[in-house]
């Protein structure tokens, strides 16, 4: 046991490279990035642009010959100054040492800069984190609450009008994106149009320090109930049609009939020996979505 745990801890090593590899070959190969993005902004005149590579003059010499670049939009841009924007993101070095750079970067967890924001990726990553976790904890929780208990009704009454029925939900669930489910119910509950009762945005209230401990955490909840519902009304489809199907694989094996024949109640059986085999599967994804939440 203890030398295929070593052996699978070692395999993270190649899949990571691997990944990164691969990661690293897309976004190279892909067309756009920072450098046209910053010259579409010299190109519509943008003082706070031109700034970060003129030295704070705001201007930028045109040649009108300088058509020889493989960055679109660059026709009439001075060459001297679209190599001084490939060298501010390090796109003046060859591949292989860019992909060595971040490595090694990645290895001690520096991320750079963010090529969009100007800042820091960790400070964009430690300011964005907390309603990440926030969200995420409660849509998981919230999720295998209402999948679990919804699969194994289902695998008890598989084939009735309550299956069938519950099943054209999730499906219908499972099939609209949850942006979407976020933009009716943002309509329909925050938007104005038909009921003000939510906040269009915000993980808490700006007055909420003034609030009492009972207020704080209710403010709370107002805050994240639309995205959670959002969330969980598209994330449970899966995890409750694999709780069915777990269940209903136990159910006809041999060791099921056995108890049945010793006298034991349906609940007994179903919560006493069925319900430890079907969840090992279901259970199995947990670290997942705990991940996922990130």
């Amino acid at each position: 046991m203890i030398a295929y745990a070593l052996r699978r801890i070692a395999l993270i090593i190649p899949t990571l490279f691997a990944i990164m590899v691969v990661n690293f070959v897309i976004v190279q190969a892909a067309p756009g990035g920072p450098v046209e993005q910053m010259i579409s902004r010299l190109k519509g005149s943008d003082v706070s642009a031109t700034e970060r590579v003129s030295g704070g003059t705001g201007e930028f010499k045109a040649q009108a010959g300088a058509s020889d670049t493989r960055y679109r939009g660059a026709r009439g841009l001075d060459p001297a100054l679209i190599k001084e924007l490939e060298k501010q993101y390090g796109f003046d070095k060859p591949p292989l040492e860019r992909f060595l750079l971040m490595m090694r970067n990645y290895i001690t967890f520096d991320f750079g800069t963010s090529f969009f924001r100007d800042r820091r990726v960790v400070d964009l990553i430690k300011e964005k984190l907390p309603v990440s976790i926030s969200i995420g904890l409660w849509t998981t929780l919230i999720t295998y609450l209402v999948s679990i208990p919804l699969g194994i009704r289902k695998a008890v009454r598989d084939g009735s009008r309550f299956d069938v029925w519950t099943s054209a939900v999730i499906i219908v669930g499972y099939a609209v994106p949850s942006f979407l489910f976020a933009v009716l119910l943002i309509v329909l509950f925050a938007g104005g149009s038909y009921f003000s009762i939510f906040p269009l945005r915000g993980l808490v209230s700006d007055n909420w320090a003034s609030f009492s401990w009972p207020m704080r955490i209710a403010d709370y909840f107002w805050h994240i109930a639309l995205p959670i519902t959002a969330l969980v009304i598209s994330g449970f489809a899966t995890l409750t049609m694999l709780t069915k199907n777990c269940f209903l694989e136990e159910i006809n094996k041999q060791y099921v009939l056995t108890a049945r024949s010793k006298g034991l109640t349906e609940r007994r059986v179903l919560y006493g020996h069925i319900f430890r085999n079907a969840m090992l599967l279901v259970v199995a994804g947990f670290p997942a979505a705990l991940i996922g939440i990130l």
